[in-house]
């Protein structure tokens, strides 16, 4: 039976977010996904690349003050995931290669993630 391979993430700091996806880029790894939640009054931001079916996962834990620097310059195709962050969350990112300007996803609200409301429901499955 094949092991299942651990993942591994590392929080790191936003000033070295450039730095460490540099070194993914130069170490010939392809950009996976990224992701935002917000955790209490945070947001976590995952990036997740992969090389020879081993993925490296990097997250950045942010206030939603906090400008974010693209990554577009080293992964071209990132300008989706930071244009959704964008639009759902409010997170402010700096230098998109292709910036949407808050038009990539329509929305009745602004940032409907940043401070989500269940309109009075309890939560999920009544726990």
């Amino acid at each position: 039976m094949k092991k299942i391979e651990d993942q591994v993430t590392t929080v790191i700091s936003i000033a070295s977010l450039i730095g460490r996806v540099e070194a993914f880029r130069k170490g010939a790894y392809r950009l996976v996904q990224m992701n935002c939640s917000k955790i209490g009054e945070q947001f976590e931001i995952n990036y997740s690349f992969e090389k020879d079916y081993r993925f490296e996962n990097i997250r950045i834990i942010i206030t939603p003050d906090t400008e974010v620097p693209s990554i577009t310059g080293m992964y071209w195709g990132a300008f989706v995931y930071e244009n959704e962050m964008h639009d759902l969350y409010g997170v402010q990112v700096k230098g998109i290669n292709i910036d949407f300007q808050g038009n990539f996803i329509r929305t009745s609200i602004p940032y409907p993630f940043r401070d989500p409301s269940y309109k009075g429901e309890g939560p999920c499955q009544g726990k």
